[in-house]
């Protein structure tokens, strides 16, 4: 058997680009990505972010799964101290009623913005921090088929059972997802340092639901492919002066390549840009295939979920058909 991978997708906005075209581009890729393979589209909820056009999640998955046929599609995440339980299980429900057997729901605690954006989005927003578990929980009973006698009801929603992921960056979200006895998707794509530890704790302390079985741990990777590995480091600088402005809080469109990096950041912007992307992947496919099998024997993990980061779109389309060819020449055993 075959290592599933999967996509994460944020709709990106490039330099002179429209926020339109970045979502019709996400659907095409969605519709690019079924063909080539993957499991699951997945988009991620952020908002307040001029190169990020995802912040009305379940909108666009509709627009996503309207277009495609088998692919899974899903959140990675929702976060849901933004929202009522009761409202993400009536739009999710939705679109597990009309999609049915593709919809994932994949939830996480951060705000996906900065904090003035998360106020304004939910001024008792730190209070339903505190209750997300408790939050999961009643997501879950809103989408049972048991919840059908209860004075609160989702409709449409109930008794869709879609299945739930819990999303996270550090060892909190593994406890959870292990006492929850959900699958787990961790956010190495950003935030790599703690994944080492938190998939130890979740299989560790994994409770068996009537979901999950045995623990299910997809982290995320970035990876920029191309036919060489000078081509790939060249095209990986959208990526990297996009993540350098998630550093110093300057988010604007992903920007072309450039030949010279050490122009563009600074020293300790670069070395906070290369502690965030150690989960990172560049190259062309036999470089990529070396280090994914390196990456997949330390981790075990049971699917990948990928983000491709490129100014170019057809660039990106390319990366996307190299990094599924690359995965459907590793076997399960690495």
């Amino acid at each position: 058997m075959k290592i599933p991978f999967s996509v994460l997708d944020l709709a990106i906005v490039t330099e002179g680009d429209t926020i339109r075209s970045a979502i019709e581009k996400s659907r095409e890729l969605a519709v690019f990505t079924e063909k080539s393979g993957y499991r699951r589209f997945w988009m991620a909820e952020h908002h307040n972010m001029e190169n990020i056009a995802s912040s009305a999640t379940s909108v666009l998955l509709g627009h996503v799964a309207e277009a495609t046929k088998t692919i899974r599609v899903g959140s990675g995440g929702i976060m849901l101290p933004n929202h009522s339980p009761l409202v993400i299980a009536e739009h999710f429900g939705t679109l597990a009623t009309i999609y049915p057997g593709r919809i994932d729901l994949g939830l996480g605690r951060a705000p996906g913005t900065d904090q003035v954006t998360a106020n304004a989005i939910r001024p008792d927003r730190m209070r339903e921090v505190h209750r997300f578990p408790e939050n999961v929980r009643l997501l879950q009973q809103y989408l049972s088929a048991e919840n059908r006698n209860s004075k609160v009801r989702a409709i449409p929603g109930e008794g869709t059972e879609i299945p739930i992921w819990i999303l996270g960056s550090s060892t909190d979200s593994a406890y959870l997802a292990a006492e929850l006895g959900l699958p787990y998707a961790f956010a190495s794509h950003f935030a790599p340092q703690q994944l080492m530890s938190a998939l130890q704790i979740y299989r560790e302390r994994f409770k068996p639901s009537s979901q999950q079985k045995e623990p299910c741990i997809m982290p995320s990777i970035n990876i920029i492919a191309a036919d060489t590995d000078e081509q790939a480091e060249y095209l990986a600088t959208s990526m990297m002066q996009m993540f350098t402005g998630v550093v110093t809080g300057d988010r604007k469109p992903m920007p072309p390549p450039v030949d010279d990096m050490d122009r563009v950041w600074t020293s300790h912007q670069k070395m906070a840009v290369q502690q965030m992307l150690a989960c990172t992947f560049i190259g062309g496919k036999e470089t990529l295939k070396n280090k994914l099998e390196s990456f997949l024997d330390q981790t075990e993990a049971d699917e990948l979920m990928m983000a491709s980061y490129i100014y170019d779109y057809k660039q990106r389309l390319k990366s996307h058909q190299l990094f599924a060819e690359v995965m459907e020449e590793i076997p399960e055993t690495v």
